[in-house]
């Protein structure tokens, strides 16, 4: 079913910032290291991204959280420290048997949310919230991109702002 889905992480490199503008920034990058094998990957896509369109190595800081739901509060600590362009949240959260799932996804939405309505600097969302490992897998390189890429370029077109 999902083969039938286009790649969500196609997209108009003309719309991303100038490669000069984007080697002066600094950009966060905070994963959790639960359900590794999907966010490592995203990460992947998000660092590969960044670099692709002018990133500095130097300029790209990474931080590991235990998981989905500490990704608000580690957000939160570096936007304290005014010290980066954006911040992108990578997480991965699948729907088990118990209402878990949709305790961690609304209280990372909400978290990610209230950060941003502060109008600091942008917090991008690249959590997967899936019902299944295999629909993480699509989205994480597979058949459907890889969310990573799409956090990295709303990160750097978010800037502009």
């Amino acid at each position: 079913m999902a083969s039938n889905l286009k790649n969500l992480s196609q997209y108009n490199a003309a719309q991303v910032p100038e490669k000069e503008v984007i080697a002066q920034q600094r950009y966060a990058l905070v994963v959790a290291d639960w359900n590794s094998d999907i966010t490592y990957a995203l990460l992947d896509g998000a660092v590969e991204t960044l670099k692709l369109h002018g990133a500095k190595e130097e300029n790209i800081e990474f931080f590991h959280v235990a998981g989905t739901f500490e990704l608000t509060f580690a957000a939160a600590k570096l936007l304290n420290e005014h010290r980066f362009s954006a911040i992108v949240v990578i997480g991965c959260v699948i729907r088990g048997d118990t209402p878990h799932f949709d305790y961690i996804c609304q209280g990372v939405t909400q978290g990610i949310s209230a950060l941003n309505a502060k109008g600091e600097i942008p917090v991008i969302f690249s959590v997967l919230t899936t019902e299944n490992l295999q629909q993480a897998l699509d989205r994480a390189g597979g058949a459907l991109g890889n969310k990573g890429v799409e956090g990295a370029i709303t990160a750097m077109q978010m800037t502009k702002f």
